[in-house]
């Protein structure tokens, strides 16, 4: 019962086919089956059966909304009321937040049940999960293999089907890189969609929350409740949450215009079973209606360089706070001031953190503002105008999610730059401020391959109903991994 979708288990909760609290204790218990995956940090069982047993009095009175009783897992940099909130960093390890981020109040709200907080990279900096304090998240199509990086933990989870759906966030493809890794859809809403209230920041212009599950529908259905406005959060933009769910129907794939931007399938590093899998896949939404349109996206090469100057440089300023002074990891007996602050440092934050905050202060010093912050920033308008341009022409744009699947544990840990490169098609949008998702579209040497559509701003409700009518022709996303052994 516990491995269905959002809509399935919905339904199932309405015809009292089962309850909340029996569908908690199973999915606490397939979560303790599965902890070989390391994909959360902290299992919140006795909350959750508490929050299961409120869920089906709700239901019993008649208020109940399509997640109320479903179980789900916040990723850990989400703070959570009570519980650990660690950011996958030993800095973090024993934090426990005094108040819930907007995100959890918003799912809390619709009745969802949270078992646990998922396994990340440290502050959200990486693409393999491989950085986490407590040891990597594993992929589980092949435990050898990473689920990628930074919402690793949940993209595991979601994918062994330990639960439903779960959030995460994406600061340059931290939902979608791990969703195509893993076999799963993941989406990248619009920069404002969702308000940042209450999850710890990494890169401040460029993070956004969002939500992680098995199919395009569910997807809407977490979007539907995770998005609106919030006064606490002033990038958060004050617009009215459509009805996702009830849109997929209306923005299917008939007539819908597809650019294809040569820069995506002309790029060298591109696994080939990748690209024909993508070519694959936009061939068959043509064959549902879809219009294809080569477009260009010239700028593309840039943005990697570009969001490695913004990112730590913001980095640097947002970690600043963690001093061993008011919260966080504190060294044993700091002979000053300045002892404090290098060894609590020191030894609370691990070498991807580190190597980005004296990336993000060297851009950011007297002498190299203007030449690397500040020509940073002018790129990355000169890329959000080669978007603006496309989508005169066109309604979403399609391409690899990644460009290879998923590697072995530790196959790039020595190497920052390949790991970095793994997000190559993902970092343009989040530096754009665009939603995108990924969705299953094939595999390649037995691992997931993920098809990235991106859209305009605001318009979500396209890109959900572009890859539910995906998913209404193909049976990716209805494929799982064995667990077994």
């Amino acid at each position: 019962m516990y491995d269905r979708t959002i809509a399935e288990l919905s339904s199932a909760l309405s015809r009292r086919e089962c309850s909340s609290v029996e569908l908690t204790q199973a999915t606490l218990a397939a979560i303790e089956q599965a902890s070989g995956l390391n994909a959360f940090i902290t299992i919140t069982a006795e909350q959750a059966l508490a929050e299961a047993e409120a869920a089906d009095a709700r239901r019993a009175d008649g208020e109940a909304g399509p997640l109320t009783g479903v179980p789900i897992a916040h990723k850990d940099i989400f703070c959570t009321e009570g519980v650990r909130t660690s950011c996958g960093s030993r800095m973090l390890d024993t934090f426990v937040p005094p108040y819930d981020a907007f995100v959890v109040e918003q799912l809390r709200a619709a009745g969802a049940v949270m078992v646990g907080k998922t396994n990340m990279d440290e502050f959200a900096m990486g693409s393999s999960n491989e950085t986490s304090w407590y040891g990597p998240a594993r992929n589980p199509w092949d435990p050898t293999t990473v689920p990628g990086g930074s919402s690793g933990g949940s993209a595991a989870a979601v994918a062994a089907r330990l639960v439903p759906a779960a959030t995460g966030t994406d600061t340059g493809g931290s939902i979608r890189q791990p969703a195509a890794l893993t076999g799963i859809s993941g989406l990248k809403p619009t920069y404002g969609r969702i308000s940042r209230y209450g999850m710890i920041a990494f890169a401040s212009s460029l993070d956004q929350a969002g939500p992680m599950a098995t199919t395009a529908e569910d997807l809407a259905l977490m979007l539907g409740a995770m998005a609106g406005f919030d006064e606490r959060d002033s990038t958060c933009v004050d617009q009215s949450v459509p009805n996702y769910h009830g849109l997929l129907a209306e923005h299917g794939l008939k007539g819908l215009r597809i650019g294809l931007p040569r820069e995506y399938f002309n790029t060298e590093g591109v696994d080939p079973e990748v690209a024909s899998a993508i070519e694959t896949a936009v061939a068959a939404m043509e064959a549902a209606g879809a219009q294809l349109k080569e477009i260009s996206l010239p700028n593309t090469e840039l943005a990697v360089p570009v969001y490695y100057v913004i990112a730590p440089a913001e980095a640097s300023s947002n970690l600043s706070r963690f001093d061993g002074v008011r919260y966080g990891h504190r060294c044993s007996d700091p002979v000053d001031l300045e002892d404090l602050y290098k060894r609590s440092r020191g030894e609370g934050f691990g070498e991807e953190v580190k190597r980005r905050i004296m990336v993000g202060t060297y851009a950011l010093s007297a002498g190299y503002y203007d030449a690397y912050y500040l020509k940073a920033q002018q790129v990355r308008r000169m890329i959000r105008d080669d978007f603006a341009r496309a989508f005169d022409e066109v309604d979403v744009i399609a391409g690899p999610t990644a460009p290879t699947t998923a590697f072995g544990l530790g196959a790039k840990a020595d190497d920052p730059v390949q790991m970095y490169l793994s997000d190559i098609f993902t970092i343009a949008v989040n530096l754009a401020g665009l939603p995108a998702l990924s969705i299953p579209a094939g595999f390649g040497g037995g691992k997931p391959i993920g098809l990235q559509l991106i859209g305009n701003y605001f318009d979500e409700a396209r890109l959900l109903g572009a890859a539910h009518g995906y998913q209404q022709i193909t049976d990716w996303h209805m494929q799982r991994p064995s667990l077994e052994g």
